[in-house]
């Protein structure tokens, strides 16, 4: 494959469900019961479309498109029976696992002297079950969740929290990958030199294209000959 013609990154940022993590379609489902729980059904595709937000946010969104009043208290109480459904699949389900080669992709790109990060919009409860179910607590070098951060996704709050974390100035120099469009806006918000979209998630490589991006890749476990080999 050839190589970018912005080969110096220092750290790469990953999303989880759909990027790094295997979640079928356990997020959608989860968000649709809990909605269900109130009265709401919303359609599969609004629910896809807000793939990658601020879990609350993407909550508010669905709640508006409904014609249903949104306030705080209905958005936690969606918020916290999101947060129990998407606990106990993360914790219990036999279908959880990494997306093939994820682990072996972040072993690759630190081997290189490469940062590994992870950021998602669930909250740090979700991520941290995510974490210790897959072994991956010492596999990268930082994560952020999205209420840790003042905004969530498109904001770049936490990449450039990531930044801070490890040290890192220059934005230029950071890749994200992520797998919905949310991700892709993410990353050239804050300013990162290689924004690279993946299609095992929620999107399709069409629907990826319609959006700004530095590649488009069907896995993670393309991303080292990308970043780490010289263009031909």
């Amino acid at each position: 494959m050839r190589g970018l013609e912005i080969l110096m990154v220092d750290l790469v940022v990953f999303d989880m469900a759909g990027t790094t993590v295997y979640d079928g379609d356990a997020v959608s489902d989860s968000f649709r019961a809990a909605l269900s729980a109130v009265g709401v059904v919303p359609d599969p595709i609004a629910v896809n479309n807000v793939m990658g937000l601020h879990k609350p946010e993407a909550i508010r969104i669905l709640l508006a498109a409904a014609g249903r009043t949104v306030s705080d208290q209905v958005v936690d109480a969606i918020h916290a029976d999101f947060v129990q459904r998407m606990t106990h699949y993360y914790k219990t389900d036999p279908a959880v696992r990494e997306v093939p080669g994820a682990a072996a992709v972040f072993r690759q790109l630190r081997a290189a002297g490469i940062k590994v990060a992870l950021n998602s919009g669930f909250s740090r409860g979700i991520v941290d079950v995510i974490l210790d179910r897959l072994g991956w607590t010492h596999a990268i070098d930082a994560s952020v969740a999205s209420d840790e951060v003042p905004k969530g996704r498109p904001d770049p709050a936490m990449i450039r929290t990531l930044m801070q974390k490890l040290n890192l100035q220059d934005a230029g120099r950071v890749a994200k990958v992520g797998d919905t469009p949310v991700d892709l806006a993410e990353g050239f918000a804050a300013g990162c030199g290689v924004v690279i979209g993946v299609t095992t998630g929620s999107f399709s490589r069409a629907q990826l294209e319609e959006h700004r991006h530095t590649r488009i890749l069907d896995s993670v476990i393309l991303l080292p000959d990308l970043l780490l080999h010289a263009p031909a």
